[in-house]
């Protein structure tokens, strides 16, 4: 079995994989990739299953070096890459070799990356994932960010597969662009709208949010338009699924994400669609983003193409 051995940690670099579902009844979070599309375009060019555990890269890149022969891909936001010192392109899988060493430089876009390498990073299960749960200390190493000196292991492959070419992929996930630019983010109303003044729909897609530096992998603050409530700023505590927009008594909205409590006692005015929580889940501290409220027909024909494109990649890896 091999190894990959944590040189440099980077910012913020976890283990996750599709995340532990299943126990939210439970009181258990959910945790995984805040951004899914990308965790399964990585994982599907390393020739891995879509529930591998890959290495969630924020805003700063690690430095890694392997023991042994693997496939390696990177999706998501893009750094500049190196392998041995010699550059490495995103989205194009390639072969390390025994004492070869990654190098995370400079971010292009985006605000995270995965690293997948074939095999998968198979730290101890815990209640059926690998996922780091930070809040909670669960899964990956210790339930913690990787550290210098941390040796994670790596599950069995074939190294006899042979990486193929480049991929284009971009189209339907998160896309480049002007980063001083809000990006689009589009969600349906509810579960809980009625709970709001009869304009707050129209006020939440009025003018860009921006993500406040007190965000994290639980949820990001949000600072812009304040969202009054009819009802009152408290329900009986409900479930909280992922991309909802909690509003708590400042009417400013929390968009929860991957490590969000299982439940929430705010009312949740709309909850980002399928399709676009690849978008959300590369925002970062002072990024700009719109809400756009869509019909279900257009949020199921989004994620239908986004499928399409992910199914496609899968059987071609």
């Amino acid at each position: 079995m091999g190894v990959v051995h944590v040189v440099k940690p980077g910012m913020l670099t976890t283990i996750q994989d599709a995340g532990r579902w299943g126990f939210q009844s439970r009181g258990v979070p959910v945790a995984g990739p805040m951004d899914p599309y990308s965790h399964r375009v990585a994982n599907a060019l390393a020739g891995n299953t879509t529930d591998a555990a890959t290495l969630e890269v924020t805003l700063l890149g690690p430095e890694l070096e392997f023991d042994d022969e693997r496939i390696v891909a990177i999706a998501g936001a893009r750094f500049d890459l190196s392998i041995d010192g010699s550059a490495a392109s995103m989205f194009e899988p390639f072969r390390t070799r025994p004492g070869s060493r990654l190098t995370f430089g400079r971010r292009v876009d985006g605000a995270r990356a995965y690293v997948a390498i074939s095999g998968g990073i198979a730290t101890p299960s815990v209640l059926g994932s690998r996922a780091t749960h930070l809040i909670s200390a669960m899964g990956g190493v210790d339930g913690r960010a990787l550290r210098a000196g941390d040796a994670l292991p790596l599950g069995r492959h074939d190294a006899r597969v042979k990486p193929q070419g480049p991929h284009v992929v971009r189209g339907s996930g998160p896309a480049p662009g002007d980063a001083s630019a809000p990006v689009r983010v589009r969600v349906l109303p509810g579960p809980q709208v009625e709970y709001f003044a009869a304009d707050a729909l129209v006020r939440l897609q009025s003018a860009p949010y921006i993500v406040s530096g007190k965000s994290d992998r639980m949820g990001f603050r949000l600072e812009g338009a304040v969202l009054p409530h009819a009802r009152g700023a408290d329900i009986t505590s409900d479930a909280t699924p992922l991309g909802v927009l909690q509003v708590p008594a400042s009417g400013l909205p929390i968009l929860l994400m991957a490590d969000r409590q299982t439940t929430g006692g705010y009312p949740k005015i709309a909850t980002v669609i399928t399709a676009d929580l690849a978008v959300a889940g590369q925002l970062g501290p002072g990024d700009a983003l719109r809400f756009e409220v869509c019909s279900p027909r257009e949020a199921m024909a989004a994620l239908i193409r986004q499928e399409r494109t992910l199914m496609a990649l899968e059987r071609r890896a």
